[in-house]
Parts: C-alpha cells; structure tokens; sequence
C-alpha cells in the first residue's frame, strides 16, 4: 500500500514498490539532469586519470546547466555554468 493522501493512511504495510510504481514515470528532462549529474559525477571522479576527464567535466556541467536553465531553477544552472568556466580554465592549464 502507497498512502497518496492522509484519507488513505491505513494500517497496511508500507511498501516502497508499490509507491514507486504508482507514481508517474519519469519524465525527459529528469532523465537529461540524471545523466548530466550522474556524467559531472563520473567525470569529476576520473579527472586525475586525463586532462580529458576535466574537459568532459566542464561540458557535462554544460549540461547540469542546462538542466537548471531548462527546468526552472535558474541559479542552480547559473552555478553549473560557472562550474564549467572554472573545469574549462583547469582544462586549458592541465592540457598546455
């Protein structure tokens, strides 16, 4: 059981599957931010390995900025687009 609302609250089990299925599925542009955060994460992880790694870091927070831009909340993407200038200028310093 999934209690939607406090009308609905019984003394049924909990159970989380059921909760998850019973909400909407998700939806294009939670799927886009859950890549660009899940790529920024990764990238950031491996940026020791290869300047390469910092180069892709700075677009995936292109892309987390986007993100924000694209789903409303403005200052998250204005920060992820200080971000990239921030890996982009790291890029430049490591790769020449």
């Amino acid at each position: 059981m999934c209690p939607i609302s406090t009308q609905e609250l019984t003394l049924a089990p909990f159970d989380p599957i059921a909760c998850l299925v019973a909400k909407a599925p998700m939806d294009l542009l939670t799927a886009f931010g859950l890549f660009a955060v899940t790529a920024m994460l990764v990238c950031y992880a491996l940026e020791s390995r290869s300047p390469w790694w910092t180069l892709a870091f700075a677009a995936s927070c292109l892309l987390g900025s986007a993100y924000g831009f694209l789903q409303g909340a403005w200052p998250f993407g204005l920060v992820e687009a200080v971000w990239a200038l921030v890996a982009a200028r790291r890029w430049w310093g490591r790769a020449v």
